[in-house]
């Protein structure tokens, strides 16, 4: 599942207003304010002369009201003669523009008038807007920015069919964005600040634009085509942005969560389907906005993209002789009746993932996946990917797995999703014999002559630990190979869908998720030190969707001083198995202890899903790989 992207309903009926002192919340289908049609008064006959745009005296400008800041220093109070050209309508109200800037690049010149109906009047109208300023929260006051807007009363139209203002350019000879900081001098909650510094923070920046028209040229695609049809661009190819990956992504790194990346988001238009690297065939118009966390551009006009015929990656070359071959892939939610996504899932093992020997899935759900409660038993889903790479002509696997409790690992609701393994028959793997775990058994190391050995296999590791309450508990599963027993870990941490959003009202953003993944790190890491302690070379494997990053704390706490994390031996540029909003990241990950090290004869990330459309995709996350060659 997408960690950092909690679901949520794309334009949901329930939002929020904040007043000076009070919050005061409307409901789309039964608020008043909802059904009002607010008045239009015509300009009497005769007063526009018709070779000038006119809007009326303007009492109050765009730019006074927006200010220099995330709050409107007039919010709560009315306004009168709010002059501009409407830039876009929705169907709750218009985006409207000034025609008499201030020339202070801090204070937007355009803004939403919410009319809680389809507005009468059209793009290139001049009107003037008499209403009260307020700061729409979309997506709740918890943790999100707010939109300043105006609750219109009355709307004076004066002229119709005029040329809009010209879109400020975001890029290479207009405004450059900040390519590094989103937000670095707020301690809690942004609205509290007073310091407004768009030139150096993400966050500031993108609300100086707040409703205005902007223009992005050359713009090319690093997050492709999400569920909610969301894309996310760079301006000029992206020529002057961070890190960029080979298939055309941007990699976030610490301390830099590219800021420079614009979603382009469907409210005015529809989005196509588009994969990373995909090039705009012209600029793009539209207006900025903000919605559930982000600042968003809505274009105006459907954008068109120039395909640069992405696809997965071809794979890895077939196993040397010796050669020992571990994957983490996590699944998406994968049932037994998912047919056509279990022959995917063949497919790409046998002929992409050269037939691993062993592969840790996560997101594997029960049998009749989320359509009922009684069931928990994932027997039928391994069954069918096993028959569907035998049908392909790949090996004979089998595979290990315990059933959670009913609801009990987190996850969609009845789909008892877990992790769990599949193995080959016929590469020398043979399990340890001990008895087979279950839910609520926790699995204990024993020494045994100076072999670490466990009491369970599989086992689960310390599953009544509250740090895994409501989240797949990490799953031991030991080999012997060759004379060499091998300890491979399955994990699938909690998600990161809790923490406050990148361009959210807190900053840095309240990590919610991060105590109880620490937690979970804490857990495995002292239980591998406990094999360790029988056998400091022992040969362990602790892979998995860990859902954060790489360099992140709980990922540092787990690798400790016992473990190397194999995304380190990669370029920075290859540094990524997931793409969140445009950033593209590692969540899936293969630590190793210090007594394979030598035995690592390489490791991959495999391209197949993460850059994709959402549409066209097995999964949102990317296969790891790591070949071992125990040949003497």
């Amino acid at each position: 599942m997408a960690p950092l992207g909690f679901i949520r309903p794309k334009h949901p009926p329930l939002f929020t207003i904040a007043l000076p002192g009070i919050l005061v919340f409307l409901a789309l289908s039964s608020c008043g304010l909802a059904r009002q049609i607010t008045p239009i008064i015509e300009a009497p006959p005769g007063t526009v002369p018709p070779t000038r745009i006119s809007v009326g005296p303007e009492d109050y400008t765009i730019a006074e009201i927006q200010g220099a800041a995330h709050i409107s220093p007039y919010l709560g109070e009315a306004v009168s003669g709010v002059g501009g050209l409407v830039t876009a309508v929705t169907s709750t109200g218009f985006y409207l523009q000034s025609l008499t800037p201030d020339q202070d690049p801090a204070t937007s010149e355009g803004i939403f008038v919410f009319t809680g109906t389809i507005p009468r009047v059209a793009v290139g109208d001049g009107v003037a807007v008499d209403g009260r300023v307020v700061e729409f929260t979309p997506g709740g006051v918890d943790s999100n920015l707010s939109r300043t807007q105006l609750v219109a009363v009355t709307m004076r139209v004066f002229s119709s069919g005029n040329d809009l203002p010209e879109p400020t350019l975001i890029g290479k000879g207009g405004r450059m964005p900040p390519t590094q900081i989103i937000d670095n001098d707020t301690a809690g909650l942004i609205t509290a600040s007073t310091y407004f510094d768009p030139e150096n923070d993400g966050l500031d920046f993108y609300e100086s634009l707040e409703g205005m028209l902007v223009e992005v040229q050359e713009a090319v695609v690093v997050g492709p085509t999400n569920k909610y049809k969301e894309v996310v661009i760079l301006a000029n190819k992206g020529l002057w942005a961070g890190v960029r990956t080979p298939r055309g992504g941007i990699v976030i790194q610490p301390g830099d969560n590219n800021p420079e990346r614009i979603i382009l988001d469907d409210l005015l238009v529809q989005m196509p389907w588009v994969n990373v690297g995909d090039i705009a065939r012209d600029p793009i118009v539209g207006v900025m906005d903000y919605d559930f966390g982000n600042f968003k551009l809505l274009p105006t006009d459907p954008p068109e993209f120039e395909g640069v015929g992405l696809s997965p990656e071809e794979g890895i070359p077939p196993a040397a002789e010796g050669e020992l071959r571990m994957a983490s892939y996590n699944v998406l939610n994968l049932s037994a009746g998912q047919t056509d996504r279990i022959s995917i899932l063949a497919g790409q093992i046998v002929y992409q993932m050269g037939a691993p020997d062993i592969i840790g899935l996560q997101e594997i759900m029960d049998n009749d996946g989320d359509a009922g409660d009684d069931e928990v038993s994932a027997d039928q889903t391994y069954q069918g990917i096993i028959d569907a790479i035998l049908d392909l002509g790949g090996p004979q696997y089998g595979f290990a797995d315990i059933d959670p409790g009913p609801g009990g690992d987190g996850g969609i609701p009845m789909g008892n999703i877990r992790v769990g393994f599949l193995y080959r028959n016929d590469t020398g793997l043979r399990l340890l014999t001990a008895p087979h775990g279950d839910a609520g058994s926790e699995v204990e190391i024993l020494n045994q002559g100076g072999d670490p050995t466990p009491t369970l296999n599989p086992g689960r590791v310390d599953p009544n630990n509250p740090a895994f309450t409501a989240s797949r508990r990490p799953l031991l599963l030991t080999f012997d190979y060759r004379g060499e027993r091998l300890f491979v870990i399955n994990n699938h941490f909690v998600s990161k869908g809790p923490d406050s959003p990148m361009f959210g009202a807190f900053q840095p953003p309240v990590l919610d998720s991060e105590g109880q993944r620490l937690g979970q790190a804490l857990a495995v890491h002292d239980f591998v030190a406990e094999i360790l302690a029988v056998d400091p070379d022992a040969h362990v494997v602790v892979m998995g969707d860990l859902n954060d990053f790489h360099f992140s704390k709980a990922i540092n706490l787990l690798e400790g001083e016992i473990l190397e994390n194999l995304v380190e031996r990669l370029p920075i540029p290859e540094q990524y198995s997931y793409i969140h909003d445009g950033n593209s990241q590692v969540l899936d990950q293969i630590l190793i202890t210090r007594g394979l090290s030598p035995f690592v004869a390489g490791f991959d990330i495999l391209h197949l899903n993460s850059d994709l459309a959402s549409n066209s995709r097995f999964s949102d996350h990317d296969p790891v790989i790591v070949r071992f060659d125990f040949v003497p």
